[in-house]
């Protein structure tokens, strides 16, 4: 039998960027974070989330994100892990239910936009902002702003959003191209708009000016 591997040197070497320590790393943790979460994936959810979906989306996060893990060693980077799948499963749960009952206004494009005007939708969404016309200027730069952020997000990323909020296409069509869960697209979503607002920065990034 091999030694277990020595957590505290892998979590050094991981938030160091030493990637092939970081998949030791997951892979040693997965076990009892997975555990967690599938007991509290509530069984009328299972035929539209899986653990492994709540699983795969920590992953990406946990690669995407090691850099601002900064303290705790072995004990706080299973925390921290627990926390971002949980948070994952707490998105996919909320977004399940809200799917049952949908509101228009979550919908960037929820009436026949153009291209430019769904993107211009997606930044007043992720902003928490309505624009008006005085300041379409700002709007439109961040716009391309956006677009070219979204280029920078994993595939599946990029792919949930174009498709989802930007050509307004169902969910199951989305989790069918994708081969994805309906649940799984929901936190890639999550995921994604989060990682859009940090690099789209405040709104007064944009919105501050007048045109």
């Amino acid at each position: 039998m091999s030694d277990p591997p020595d957590l505290e040197s892998l979590v050094n070497l991981a938030v160091g960027g030493d990637m092939p320590a970081l998949m030791s790393l997951l892979e040693a943790c997965a076990p009892k974070v997975r555990a967690r979460i599938d007991s509290r994936i509530n069984p009328h959810l299972r035929s539209s989330l899986d653990v492994d979906d709540v699983m795969q989306v920590t992953y990406v996060e946990a690669v995407m994100r090691i850099g601002r893990f900064k303290t705790g060693g072995a004990s706080g980077f299973h925390a921290w892990l627990t926390r971002l799948a949980e948070n994952n499963l707490i998105d996919a749960v909320r977004s399940l239910e809200a799917a049952r009952r949908p509101d228009p206004s979550r919908r960037v494009s929820a009436a026949p936009r153009t291209g430019h005007e769904s993107m211009v939708a997606l930044v007043d969404m992720l902003s928490g902002t309505m624009t008006t016309p005085s300041r379409h200027a700002a709007r439109g730069e961040a716009a391309a702003h956006l677009d070219a952020a979204l280029k920078s997000l994993p595939p599946d990323y990029e792919k949930v959003v174009r498709m989802y909020d930007l050509e307004g296409k169902p969910i199951d069509e989305v989790a069918k191209t994708i081969g994805r869960s309906e649940g799984a697209v929901f936190m890639l979503r999550s995921r994604a708009h989060d990682r859009l607002r940090e690099a789209m920065g405040p709104s007064g990034n944009f919105f501050s000016k007048q045109a």
